[in-house]
């Protein structure tokens, strides 16, 4: 398919209704190998898609993550256990030292607390920036965006043209998947997950910015939970909360 009709259909929204199954199945049809997972292991959104990539093309899928330096080790724990499950290499980015030097020294180790300012050039030195050397490499990438799990991300679409980030393709096989069957998902195919989920994490970040939430509370209010609810993103995602064009 040239890439022309790949932005047709894109842009038709004729992929919206497509279940997720044969979303993963046509991104790798189209691009691998230049088509890669961005996975947290904070959450088990992308553990069901990696569970998924794998039973539609064993021994393909191709998983990248971001290590910020300050994640909690559940998070790496659960590296370990998927590396095991499905046979596979993690790529791994890091946050250039330099600059992490430069910023800490300028405004501290837990400089996001101070500020909405200082919490998304964190965020910008630790993940965006990796972010996009890991893209780099790519035509396309997945992610674990579901349209529920906060109002910014309400518009998230199914499949996307990416232009922030070079006009790549992103994929969200989850985008109208609800919690529930996430979980049901989980269950129903033993898929490994953080273990922080079953004390209260629903979605984990970095160690100091993510905390339980009580049952019942929006599953990302755990996220950088001192700030307002319009501010809580990093800086990878944003953009869907108005007509869901893509970030």
């Amino acid at each position: 398919m040239s890439q022309q009709e790949v932005e047709r259909r894109l842009e038709s929204g004729e992929l919206e209704s497509w279940p997720a199954e044969d979303l993963i199945k046509w991104g790798f049809e189209q691009f691998a190998p230049r088509l890669s997972l961005s996975a947290s292991f904070g959450s088990p959104e992308g553990m069901v898609i990696l569970d998924l990539m794998h039973r539609i093309a064993p021994g393909q899928a191709r998983v990248f993550t971001i290590d910020t330096g300050r994640l909690p080790h559940e998070t790496h724990g659960l590296m370990d256990r998927a590396r095991e499950r499905y046979g596979i290499e993690i790529e791994l980015f890091m946050p250039g030292a330099e600059r992490v030097e430069s910023m800490v020294r300028r405004h501290g180790v837990n400089l996001f607390y101070e500020s909405l300012e200082n919490r998304q050039l964190c965020c910008g030195i630790r993940k965006v920036e990796p972010l996009k050397r890991a893209l780099s490499e790519l035509d396309a990438w997945l992610t674990g965006l579901r349209a529920d799990q906060s109002a910014r991300r309400a518009g998230v679409p199914a499949a996307e043209i990416d232009r922030v980030n070079g006009g790549l393709v992103k994929l969200n096989p989850l985008a109208r998947w609800s919690r529930e069957q996430v979980d049901g998902y989980v269950r129903e195919h033993a898929v490994p997950v953080n273990a922080l989920h079953a004390r209260g994490y629903p979605s984990v970040g970095c160690a100091p910015c993510s905390r339980a939430v009580k049952p019942g509370d929006d599953e990302r209010s755990g996220r950088w939970w001192w700030e307002t609810d319009d501010a809580r993103e990093c800086g990878i995602h944003v953009g869907y909360e108005r007509d869901g064009s893509g970030i």
